[in-house]
């Protein structure tokens, strides 16, 4: 069934305002020194320190399906970060960004065997036009050499840990939001903890604290959140495909915050993308 109108509006605009959040964090990453891993790691640490005291006894209402959900959505999450913050290092925020979210082509894909939920056709249009838009995005780095080209595939990597974390969580759509992605977060920020750990660099300089608060705060617990809220009222195809706005936020903080300037061919990506999520929304089914 559809959703109705009203229903509809509530939950774009939710979804809506978590792109926004989530458009954030290239540039709050680019701003930290530590490795990619220590960044994540105690990104995930404190947005779930910040959740604790609002789950309290919500813990108890997850059955032992959410809780085997959660526990594999945090590995992926985990990946995710993994290979997405590392890629940063090596190319710009909008060929990184516009790479990771090429993910509607792998939850489209997968959501039909593994979700039973067939994408329309105005819904392949949506993913067709907001991917073709975040290629143009980053479409000048696709030319560099083996550095950007080193970062352009561990998007692409991250991408495919984001799916399958996508997946998970509209599959878990019928389990308490809040146990579910503390458990989810908890996962994610153990393992990225270890990985740190391994590396040798537990801890982040002490100048890069309050950019990973903020990372905590924004992308995290209202961006990440609003998405795993919206995956309970949208398929996650029309998810995935409005995460895509984060290229286009994320290419306007890269300009006002780096002096990154979008070329009229990433003006015209930004415009597809648009158009791809209004599309996909648009027919969007629940």
């Amino acid at each position: 069934m559809r959703l109705n109108p009203s229903s509809s509006s509530r939950a774009g605009l939710g979804l809506g305002a978590g792109v926004v959040f989530l458009s954030w964090a290239a540039i709050l990453i680019r701003l930290t020194s530590a490795p990619a891993v220590t960044v994540a790691a105690w990104r995930m640490t404190l947005s779930v320190a910040v959740l604790i005291p609002f789950i309290g006894l919500k813990w108890h209402s997850l059955s032992t399906r959410g809780l085997r959900m959660a526990l594999v959505a945090g590995g992926f999450l985990a990946l995710h970060f993994i290979f997405w913050i590392e890629s940063l290092r090596h190319t710009t925020v909008a060929s990184s960004v516009a790479l990771v979210t090429t993910n509607p082509i792998f939850v489209g894909l997968l959501s039909a065997a593994l979700l039973g939920e067939r994408p329309s056709r105005a819904l392949w249009q949506g993913i067709g036009l907001s991917v073709a838009g975040g290629f143009l995005i980053g479409w000048g780095d696709f030319a560099l050499g083996g550095e950007a080209l080193l970062g352009d595939a561990l998007a692409l990597l991250g991408a495919v840990a984001a799916s399958a974390y996508l997946l998970l969580g509209r599959r878990a759509r019928s389990v308490d939001l809040l146990p579910y992605i503390g458990v989810a977060y908890g996962t994610a920020a153990v393992l990225l903890l270890a990985g740190a750990t391994l590396g040798g660099v537990l801890l982040p300089a002490r100048g890069d604290w309050v950019w990973i608060s903020l990372m905590a705060v924004g992308p995290q617990l209202l961006g990440h959140t609003s998405v795993n809220w919206a995956l309970r009222r949208f398929p996650a195809s029309a998810v995935a495909v409005a995460i895509l706005g984060e290229p286009v936020g994320a290419t306007v903080w890269a300009y006002l915050v780096f002096g990154e300037v979008p070329g009229a061919v990433q003006g015209a990506g930004i415009v597809l993308v648009l158009l791809g999520i209004v599309r996909a929304l648009r027919g969007a089914k629940l």
